[in-house]
């Protein structure tokens, strides 16, 4: 693969924790660097290492990963998008925001958002990559454009917060639901 072809297919890999970070950025009153950049972190690592598993089971188990990896994105994104909905729709807490972004939390999203990226990794065990090359490129790739989602989504975030929260749940539902659907092949 040509690195125009790695960095594109890096982008689109960070697609869903562009979007799930811009959801993180909606539910914040005020932009925390900090946490952007811890969620980035995650967001860049977790795409980075996911591929390198994928590498390394490689053929023999491809036909096991890739006919669940799909139903553990959906899920993963369901429970969390269900919880941050939940709480749009409660009362306000002052707290909800610390208690909610923790390691559990953030580790939950990072998967959830990378798992396509382990079906890539399989992909590359079959193909001429130099594996150290692309998944430096998919993490640091995925890093810059989390981070970036979460400023945007505190710009929006900060002027629309009422709904923020309800917004970012519903988009992680359908982001889950987009990655089954395909998987399923019902479009695409």
């Amino acid at each position: 693969m040509s690195f125009l072809e790695l960095f594109l297919l890096a982008v689109g890999l960070s697609m869903d924790a562009f979007a799930v970070s811009i959801c993180e950025g909606l539910s914040m009153k005020k932009l925390d660097v900090k946490r952007a950049g811890i969620l980035a972190l995650f967001f860049g690592g977790f795409q980075a290492g996911m591929p390198v598993i994928g590498y390394l089971l490689g053929k023999n188990f491809q036909q096991y990963i890739t006919s669940v990896d799909h139903w553990i994105a959906f899920v993963l994104l369901a429970i969390i998008g269900g919880n941050m909905i939940r709480e749009a729709l409660g009362e306000e807490d002052e707290k909800k925001e610390d208690k909610k972004f923790n390691l559990k939390y953030v580790t939950v999203l990072a998967v959830a958002t990378s798992i396509d990226a382990l079906a890539v990794g399989i992909t590359f065990a079959f193909l001429k990559v130099q594996i150290v090359a692309a998944v430096a490129l998919i993490g640091i790739t995925t890093f810059v454009i989390s981070f970036v989602g979460v400023k945007i989504g505190n710009v929006f975030g900060t002027k629309y917060k009422s709904k923020a929260e309800l917004f970012g749940g519903t988009i992680l539902i359908i982001i889950g639901l987009k990655i089954l659907v395909e998987h399923l092949g019902l479009i695409g």
